[in-house]
């Protein structure tokens, strides 16, 4: 089952939602902001998907993101801190963020989703 944490006033969470719907595919809607992921998930996402870096994890156009001042800290961050943060404050999370198995995206672009979720 695909694991879908999305925020219900954000609009790229509703496209991402309305696009599964139409193609079908069912999901597990959970309010990151309401019940963020757990640190332990996040550590072991942030971990597997390493490539991506820190910064493709962040909602890096959030209010939170910029009070917080984390663009400044992020380059030094440690992934047991970025997961510590984000699971304490699920709008330092770009969302949706979906993940199953080792499938995992965050934010939507429709060709992304077609290639990762269609396949």
């Amino acid at each position: 089952m695909i694991k879908f944490y999305g925020y219900k006033r954000c609009s790229t969470s509703k496209k991402a939602q309305k696009w599964f719907d139409e193609h079908g595919i069912s999901y597990d809607f959970q309010d990151l902001v309401a019940e963020p992921p757990k640190k332990t998930d996040l550590i072991k996402w942030m971990t597997s998907h390493q490539d991506r870096g820190l910064r493709y994890f962040f909602n890096t156009s959030g209010q939170h993101y910029r009070s917080l001042k984390l663009k400044d800290k992020i380059s030094t961050m440690s992934i047991n801190e970025a997961a510590d943060l984000m699971s304490k404050d699920g709008k330092l999370i770009k969302r949706p963020l979906v993940v199953q198995g080792d499938k995992l995206i965050c934010g939507f672009k429709e060709d992304v989703y077609q290639q990762i979720w269609l396949q």
